[in-house]
This record gives C-alpha cells, structure tokens and sequence, in this order.
C-alpha cells in the first residue's frame, strides 16, 4: 500500500505576468490593509511597476509575497548599489511555517543577482526578532510609517 504524501512544500516563484501580481497585490490586501489597517494609498506605490516579486505557493496557492527594488542612493555611510526588500506579507493562517524566511531569502538571492553591496528594509518592530536572526541590523531611530513604529534595518551581502 502507498503511503500517504506529506503535505506540499513551500515554494518561492517570481512573479512573471499580470496575474501573479494580482495574487501579490490581493495578499497584501489582506495583510496590510484588511488587517493591519494600513491606508491603500500608503501601500500601493510606484515602485510596484519597478520591482522584482516573489509569491509562496502552497499547494497551488498564493500564501505570501514580497519584492525588492534597486536603491537609487546607498544608506547613509554605505557606498556602491544597495537594494531595498518590502512589502512582505504572508497569510494569517500559513505564519510560523518558514514561509517569511523563504521569501526574504528568495529576494536576498535576487539582490546578489544584481551584485548590490547590501539590502535595506522598514521593519515592523513586531518583526525585529525575525530580521535579527537573518543578519539584519537596525541602524537608526523608531520612525513611523503607515501608521506603526518602524525601524531601518541593513544588511551586507
């Protein structure tokens, strides 16, 4: 008798046409403006039409997404081409799986791809801890963005 398959593995695609960005833009929808309340006209920017963007699939679903985009300007005390991750997002119910540090890594790769010296990110400090395990450092002070206290985080790579 066969034995039954696990359950589907997490996989990280590049978003390649019009519908995978729909998926992309409908997760944060979900994430950043259903429930974390953030104004559509924060999260929506011009640098969706520039960026680079990854959707997690699960079991034939979008359940996350994230993107980078290429820094016009290094970080202050930085030199060379840096690169600036955003918008992650993973739905409520596939959090705490390792879906979050399969699509950082994803975008971290892509950056290296475009031999940029570092990335930079707005960490949410509920996220601080997550960034931390993956190298990232804070630098500078709590702002506030969309609502909720931030900080710049970087990271060489």
């Amino acid at each position: 008798m066969a034995q039954p398959e696990g359950p589907p593995e997490v996989t990280i695609t590049p978003v390649q046409n019009e519908g995978d960005l729909a998926q992309a833009l409908a997760i944060r929808e979900v994430v950043f403006i259903e429930e974390q309340h953030v104004p559509e006209a924060e999260e929506r920017d011009a640098e969706d039409a520039r960026a680079f963007h990854v959707l997690a699939m699960h079991g034939g679903h979008a359940i996350g997404t994230g993107r980078v985009v290429d820094l016009p300007d290094p970080p202050a005390g930085e030199s060379g081409r840096w690169a600036r991750v955003g918008r992650m997002a993973v739905l409520q119910a596939s959090r705490k799986l390792g879906v979050g540090s399969k699509i950082l890594h994803a975008l971290e790769t892509e950056a290296q791809r475009r031999e940029v010296k570092g990335v930079v990110l707005h960490a949410q400090l509920t996220a601080l801890d997550f960034y931390k395990q993956h190298g990232y450092q804070p630098v500078g002070a709590v702002f506030e963005e969309a609502g909720m206290p931030h900080l710049v985080m970087q990271k060489k790579l």
